[in-house]
Order: C-alpha cells, then sequence, then structure tokens
C-alpha cells in the first residue's frame, strides 16, 4: 500500500490580493493487497483437566494430615486419615457376628440333619422336620446378613483413609486435624487437579463463529485447520507454549449468544493454575486480501464507509469487511479493488463530492523514508 502525504499550502497573489483558495490537499492511500495475519483476543478460564472435589465417605474427626497444599498427588495416595477407632471397634463387633452367625447355622444344620433321619423312622412328624429346616435356613440368613455388615464395617474402615483419585496437585485444605467431617458437610477436604495440561474455554459470539466457519468452510475443517494459540496470562505476559483447540460446543449459550471453545496447553512447569483466567489469542490469516485503517473509515447504521476519489472528488462508498479485527485495521471483502484511491485523512469532516487534490510528498521525506528502506 502506498500513502502520500506533505503539507498543506495556501496560494497568494502578488501585491497583497488574495487569489481564488485552491482545492484542498489530502493524503490518500492507494488499494494494494497484501498478505495479513490478525490476532484476536477472547477472555478465557483456565481449567485443569479434571478437578475433583475430595468428599468423605464417612463421618469423624480427622486425626491426620497427610498432604500440604499445592502437593503433587499421586492416585491412591493418603491425604487424609479420620479417626479410626470406632470404625476398628466396629468391624471387630461385625466379624464376631459372623462367627456367632456361623455357629447358629452349625447347630441349625445338625438339628436339621437329626431330625430327618429320625423323620424317616416315623420317630418325629413332617412338622418337625419342616420346622427345622426354616431354622436353617434362618440361620444361613443370619449368617449372609452377618457377613455383608462385616463387608460394610470393613469398607467403613477403608473410608477412613481418604485417597486421591488421580495424579494431581492438591488444592486449598479448609480442614486441619481435629476438626468433625462427614458426607452430608458443603465443603470437600480438598480439590485435586489433573494439571499437568489444562483446559482453556473461551467464547465467540454468533457472528465471529460464522467468520470463522466461512473462513474454514466447516466447524470440523476449521478444528482441522485452525493454527495453534496463544494465552495470554493476568499480568499481561504471554504463556511461553502455544495450545490447540479442541472442540467447538454445538450449542450457543441463549443467555448470552456466544459459543465456547475448548483449547488444551501443556503445563508441564505448573505455571497455569485451575480457577486462573487469561485471553486465547487466535490468529487469522489472510492471503492476497485488502487492508485498510480503520481510521480511514466511517460508519452510519452499522454500514462502513470510505471516501473514494473519483474525478478528483470524494464519493462515499459502503464496503464489506470481515467481523474479524484487531481493532486497528478492516479486512476488506467488498466495495474496493486494488489500483483505487481512498482518502486516507480528514475523513470524519469531509463531505461527499468536496475536490480532493493529493498532497505532495516533500523531498526531505522521501529522502528519509529510502533512508529508512
Amino acid at each position: 500500500m502506498t500513502v502520500v502525504a506533505a503539507g498543506c499550502a495556501a496560494l497568494t497573489a502578488c501585491g497583497g490580493a488574495t487569489a481564488p483558495a485552491a482545492t484542498a490537499e489530502y493524503a490518500v492511500l492507494t488499494v494494494e493487497t497484501t498478505d495479513r495475519v490478525i490476532p484476536t483476543e477472547y477472555s478465557a478460564t483456565i481449567r485443569g483437566r479434571q478437578d475433583i472435589d475430595v468428599m468423605p465417605q464417612v463421618g469423624g474427626t480427622i486425626s491426620q494430615l497427610c498432604v500440604a497444599e499445592g502437593e503433587k498427588v499421586s492416585k491412591g495416595q493418603a491425604l487424609f486419615i479420620i479417626d479410626q477407632v470406632p470404625y476398628k471397634a466396629a468391624l471387630q463387633t461385625a466379624e464376631a457376628n459372623v462367627e456367632a452367625a456361623k455357629a447358629q447355622l452349625a447347630t441349625a444344620q445338625l438339628v436339621y440333619d437329626s431330625r430327618r433321619e429320625l423323620q424317616a423312622k416315623n420317630v418325629v412328624s413332617e412338622y418337625d422336620l419342616r420346622t427345622a429346616e426354616n431354622s436353617l435356613l434362618t440361620a444361613k440368613a443370619q449368617l449372609a446378613q452377618a457377613e455383608a455388615q462385616a463387608v460394610n464395617a470393613r469398607n467403613n474402615l477403608s473410608y477412613t483413609v481418604v485417597k486421591s483419585p488421580l495424579n494431581g496437585v492438591a488444592g486449598t485444605i479448609p480442614y486441619r486435624v481435629g476438626a468433625l467431617v462427614g458426607p452430608s458437610m458443603p465443603q470437600p477436604l480438598t480439590t485435586v487437579s489433573d494439571n499437568s495440561s489444562v483446559y482453556v474455554y473461551f467464547s465467540m459470539n454468533e457472528s465471529q463463529l460464522l467468520a470463522l466457519t466461512r473462513e474454514y468452510g466447516s466447524a470440523d475443517k476449521a478444528l482441522a485447520a485452525m493454527p495453534e494459540v496463544s494465552l495470554r496470562l493476568s499480568d499481561g505476559t504471554v504463556y511461553p507454549h502455544t495450545g490447540r483447540v479442541e472442540s467447538i460446543s454445538g450449542v450457543v449459550d441463549r443467555r448470552t449468544g456466544s459459543v465456547q471453545l475448548r483449547a488444551v496447553f501443556p503445563n508441564e512447569e505448573r505455571m497455569l493454575h485451575s480457577g486462573s483466567s487469561g485471553n486465547v489469542i487466535l490468529p487469522h490469516s489472510y492471503k492476497n486480501c485488502i487492508v485498510i485503517p480503520q481510521g480511514m473509515t466511517f460508519e452510519i447504521q452499522d454500514k462502513v464507509y470510505v471516501y473514494k476519489i473519483v474525478d478528483g472528488r470524494a464519493a462515499s462508498s459502503i464496503i464489506g469487511v470481515e467481523k474479524i479485527s484487531d481493532g486497528r485495521e478492516y479486512i476488506v471483502t467488498s466495495g474496493l479493488e486494488p489500483g483505487q484511491t481512498i482518502l486516507a485523512e480528514g475523513v470524519g469532516l469531509m463531505r461527499e463530492g468536496t475536490p480532493v487534490a493529493v498532497k505532495k510528498q516533500p523531498a526531505a521525506a522521501e529522502g528519509e523514508a529510502e533512508s529508512a528502506n
């Protein structure tokens, strides 16, 4: 693109007489095609691949903390130990009940066997035999019940050791030794996050998603061909690793009119934390496109205009632009052709049909431009 600029001049006639005012001079831009990559930023929320709240399955007081906040943990590693004394006692009682039930079953079996032999000799009645058989069945049921209670007691004892459900990092631990906890408490013991890589969620409005879909042809093609994205952290720095967009939601949020996308970023250094925020930087590449500064345009009723220089006069013209923008430039999709000339300054004060003269670039400025090249 070529922008021609120079100072304005006023013409005065000899003898102090003022000559008619010359046509005002303005800088103009000659339209050309170029390649451009426009990065667009979207507000984002960072989440671990898995964030699992750790809740106790039995009640009691915490007798031991096995990890510290922010510590890396492995799946199955002990995090907390709840007072085990009552649960050990319950298990001993349940196991004793199993032994008692076994003894009752053995006795019932002896009685039944004896009654069956006697009934075969017509010593006892059929009723006595059936009564002994029912007692035997009752004893078997009682043994099964006692064994189930023992299994439950054994499980409850195992639940007193609260273990990590996955490999990750322990979060905040609001409860300390001596605190009474239970399955119905409102706050988890801690949250274990798998943040070896993190999910970064961001949203696009419908217009942006349509533009993205048109750029690649379809949502599936967009996912396959979409370039790697960057992440701007809350302190303004850019995360040193790039990520990839993994999914585009198929549902538009009716409340916000936006669609959620998910990108995944590596996080081996544990620089990213679940729950933090940032901005996803998504680059959009355009080949052989027309790019003009937004300052050379004006808008009326959501339509974008430029002033073309036609036969030495300013003529307003509607142009089509991409919805995706960096806030400084427009990608023009229609209304301009290479080689056309548009007004580069004074757009806000220009009027339709105003004569326009092209400013001449000063020789000094030309020399500086050449030495800069």
